[in-house]
């Protein structure tokens, strides 16, 4: 089973499952870099992450340098800032359907 880590700026809860098209995997979720220290600290290993683009820029890059530097297999897949908040939830599905297909 895969580990999925979403990362956004008012993101505190997994978008509930009828959201998703992927259900078959442990979803995390963190809003700052204090919060992607803890799950990557509290977890063997993180496959995937998907983050938005409400949290400004260097704290994005702090926190993409931070996931590369723990871990060598991640994958990190980040949005645009042009579709906004209410494009999060279908770009982490655009996403999940990629992984799906890649394992059919």
């Amino acid at each position: 089973m895969k580990n999925i880590l979403l990362i956004g700026k008012l993101l505190v809860n997994i978008p509930s499952p009828e959201k998703l098209v992927k259900k078959d995997v442990h979803y995390f979720v963190a809003h700052d870099i204090a919060t992607v220290q803890e799950v990557f600290k509290h977890n063997k290993v993180i496959d995937t992450v998907i983050m938005g683009a409400g949290i400004e820029l260097e704290k994005r890059l702090d926190i993409v340098r931070y996931i590369f530097s723990t871990s060598d297999t991640v994958t990190i897949h980040m949005k645009d800032y042009a579709t906004g908040p209410e494009g999060f939830v279908p770009f982490i599905n655009n996403v999940l359907a990629g992984m799906i297909q890649d394992e059919e």
